[in-house]
């Protein structure tokens, strides 16, 4: 069941129109930079930075896989800029802080012309200030919280309003939900993800009484007493949804215990936002069936497109039960997002490929061309899938067309009024429109 046409907002029609002017303008950029020699003669590194051991392995070891064979495509083309890629990879092994010494060293010593890494926002908040430091450029594939708009990083994955938003929406609209348990990993994007939920709920009228909000340790496996109060707080008489931003390996327990104890989706339904193709295959999915996922891209999306990438991966992991999933897709983009930006600027350097990337517009797997806007996020098509019996997704509901992501919540007190804006003269990841200053929580390039 498709939606209505979405409402945009003045700030994503803003965005639309800066969007398009960039592109128009994209033949200045080309001009300044079509003269500019690639540096260097050997070959261009790139950076990948996803764990490869530990409780997010489950999810990131196949963004690895999918970078090598993204190379290894573009390779078969000839490279970029007339000079073959080289893969640099690392395992950061799900520790934060490891994150940010292995990004130090791809940017210092291996000196990665771009870095396609991070699953988990702490390890992105990890690495960003590095990236900032060294004046790098980090590709960061997953839906997020927002709240954050960085020169030096590029987010392909969804903003709340791209993901989080639109599930919420669907439950309240589709499913009448009237209870909402908002269930979580322990740190920052669960927390800023519910702190956003949480305002628009009460927005839209919810009392307090029927929010429940609980946080779980990444890894956490004893599911017992938390899925027993789930399904005491769903017996009000009022329908229950639970909107799950649970990460990693802890999926697993999780949708287990809800079988144990006898929760049917057509009882309680959850909607999660970090549970794919990848985290369903080899797991019992009769417990799971008829629960939801909300993202920008199921293996299940029936195009030419689509099908090519499939073929293109089971030919590469020679293993056809592999699975594609919506942060892969992420990587597609952004990597044809970079090659592209490379090739029109002309050179490897990080300033004139950052500035070269905005207004550029590749092929999504959804279907349609998703574009680079300026304030770093890229336009994405919002899809709601039900959990089937062989892992994957029927879509019940999407959105018309692409979504312009909202970097800052303006359902949020304090971000409301801050747009990001990376063209000149702006140059501000966090503009207050009110106060017409470059605030913080973004910087600006001096």
């Amino acid at each position: 069941m498709a939606s209505s046409t979405p409402m945009l907002t003045r700030r994503e029609f803003g965005g639309l129109a800066a969007g398009a002017a960039t592109v128009a303008a994209m033949g200045g950029v080309n001009a300044a930079f079509s003269s500019a020699a690639a540096q260097g003669t050997g070959p261009i590194k790139v950076g990948i930075l996803h764990s490869l051991s530990g409780t997010m392995a489950i999810s990131e070891t196949t963004l690895k896989d999918v970078m090598l064979m993204l190379i290894e495509q573009q390779n078969a083309k000839g490279g970029v800029l007339g000079r073959k890629l080289e893969a640099v990879v690392v395992d950061p092994a799900s520790n934060w802080p490891l994150f940010a010494e292995k990004a130090r060293g791809l940017l210092s010593v291996d000196k990665c012309a771009a870095v396609f890494g991070c699953w988990t926002s702490v390890s992105r908040k990890s690495v960003l200030p590095v990236f900032e430091e060294l004046n790098g450029i980090l590709f960061y594939p997953v839906q997020y919280e927002g709240q954050e708009c960085s020169r030096n990083v590029f987010y392909t994955g969804a903003a709340p309003n791209q993901q989080a938003i639109p599930a919420v929406d669907y439950l309240m609209n589709d499913v009448k939900t009237k209870r909402w348990v908002l269930a979580g990993t322990d740190y920052v994007y669960p927390r800023t993800t519910n702190q956003i939920l949480e305002a628009y709920l009460r927005l839209k009228g919810v009392p307090a009484d029927d929010i429940m909000i609980n946080y779980t340790p990444f890894g956490h496996s004893d599911w017992q007493n938390i899925v027993a109060s789930i399904k005491k707080f769903g017996s009000a008489g009022k329908k229950t949804a639970v909107v799950s931003t649970i990460n990693g390996d802890a999926n697993v327990p999780f949708y287990k215990e809800l079988g144990n104890q006898g929760i049917k989706a057509t009882d309680i339904p959850v909607v999660a936002f970090s549970v794919g193709e990848e985290e369903l295959a080899g797991i019992d999915t009769k417990p799971l069936v008829g629960h939801l996922a909300a993202w920008n891209y199921f293996e299940s999306v029936d195009n030419a497109d689509n099908k090519a990438f499939i073929d293109a991966w089971h030919k590469f992991i020679k293993n056809p039960k592999r699975t594609t999933n919506d942060p892969m897709e992420a990587h597609f983009i952004g990597f044809n997002m970079w090659v592209e930006g490379v090739q029109k600027a002309g050179t490897t350097a990080p300033d004139a490929v950052i500035d070269a990337l905005i207004g550029v517009s590749v092929p999504n797997l959804s279907g349609g061309y998703s574009t680079m806007m300026p304030n770093h996020h890229i336009t994405k098509p919002v899809l709601i899938g039900e959990v089937q019996a062989d892992g994957q997704f029927n879509t019940v509901w999407q959105t018309p067309g692409l979504v312009v992501a909202q970097e800052w919540s303006p359902y949020v007190e304090d971000t409301r009024d801050l747009i990001g804006d990376w063209r000149a003269p702006l140059s501000c990841g966090a503009f207050n429109v009110k106060t017409g200053k470059c605030g913080a929580g973004g910087g600006k390039k001096v």
